[in-house]
C-alpha cells in the first residue's frame, strides 16, 4: 500500500494491500477501496461508499459525498462503483437517498471526465462516456455504452437507453430509447448511433434492422402504443432491437419523441 505521508485515512478504511493514494487525499471510515486503485491528490472519499478494482481517482474528485436532496437526514446510504473506471478531476458523485433505493451505483469500464456530476441515486451501466461537466440529476439510469457529451444535461428520473448519444449542451428532459442520437440545446431526436453500433460490431444489417425500428418509432406517424406493437412483432426477427422494445415497455418516464 503507497498511502501519501500527508493523506488522511481513517482506522475503519478497508485499502487493499496495493492502492495508492495521494497527497493530502482523505478516505473515510466506511470507504472500502480494493486492488489497484489508484487515488490521486486532494481526493475525498466518504460515506459508505465501496470502489471496486483497478480504479483510476484523478485530483480534487469528490466521492461519496451527502446527497443534495433535502429529505437526506443522514441515513446510511451507499455508492458503490464498479472496476476499471477513470474518474477525471472535480468530478462529483454522491450516495443514495433512502427514497430512491439507498445506493448510487456506476458500474465498470466508464470513462468519466472532468467536473462531471452523478448526483444520489443514480443508476450508470457500463462502457459509458461522460464528457466535461456532463450532469445528471437524481434518480437517472444511463444504460450500456451510452455516451453525453459535455455540458449535457440529463433531468431527474430520465432514464438514458443503451447505445444511445446525446450531443455537447443539450437539456434532456424525457427518456432516450435505446440506439438514438439526440441533439440541440433542447434535446431533439436526430437519427440512430450508427457509427457507435460500428465501433462495437454490430453488422451492416443489425444496424439497418436498428433503422428500420427507428422509422418505426420516429417516421411512420403511428401513435406510441401501436408503434410499440409493430416493434415487438419485428423483434422476433431481428433480436438485436430487444433492448429497444424492453426500454418502451418498461420507461415510467416519456420518451424523447
Amino acid at each position: 500500500m503507497a498511502i501519501h505521508p500527508t493523506a488522511l485515512v481513517d482506522a475503519g478504511a478497508e485499502l487493499a494491500s496495493d492502492v495508492e493514494v495521494g497527497p493530502y487525499s482523505i478516505i473515510g471510515p466506511k470507504v472500502k477501496i480494493d486492488s489497484g486503485c489508484r487515488i490521486g491528490p486532494h481526493v475525498v472519499v466518504k460515506g459508505r461508499t465501496s470502489i471496486g478494482k483497478d480504479n483510476r481517482i484523478f485530483q480534487f474528485a469528490s466521492i461519496g459525498e451527502e446527497p443534495q436532496d433535502k429529505k437526506y437526514q443522514g441515513e446510511d446510504t451507499e455508492l458503490i462503483i464498479g472496476d476499471r473506471n477513470y474518474i477525471r478531476e472535480l468530478c462529483t458523485f454522491n450516495l443514495g437517498t433512502v427514497q430512491g433505493g439507498g445506493v448510487t451505483r456506476i458500474g465498470n469500464d466508464n470513462w468519466i471526465m472532468t467536473c462531471v456530476h452523478i448526483a444520489h441515486d443514480c443508476q450508470v451501466g457500463n462502457h459509458t462516456i461522460l464528457a466535461n461537466n456532463a450532469t445528471l440529476a437524481g434518480h437517472i439510469t444511463i444504460g450500456d455504452w451510452a455516451i453525453l457529451g459535455g455540458y449535457a444535461l440529463i433531468h431527474q428520473y430520465c432514464a438514458i437507453g443503451a447505445h444511445s448519444f446525446v450531443s455537447f449542451a443539450s437539456h434532456v428532459n424525457q427518456s432516450i430509447p435505446p440506439f438514438v442520437t439526440v441533439a440541440g440545446e433542447k434535446a431533439h431526436v436526430k437519427g440512430i448511433n450508427s457509427e457507435g453500433l460500428k465501433r462495437r460490431g454490430y453488422t451492416s444489417e443489425q444496424i439497418r434492422s436498428v433503422r428500420r425500428a427507428y422509422k418505426v418509432l420516429y417516421r411512420s406517424g403511428l401513435p406510441l402504443d401501436d408503434a410499440k406493437q409493430q416493434l415487438v412483432e419485428m423483434a422476433s426477427e431481428s433480436p438485436e432491437i430487444e433492448p429497444l422494445v424492453e426500454f418502451l415497455s418498461t420507461s415510467e418516464r416519456s420518451i424523447i419523441r
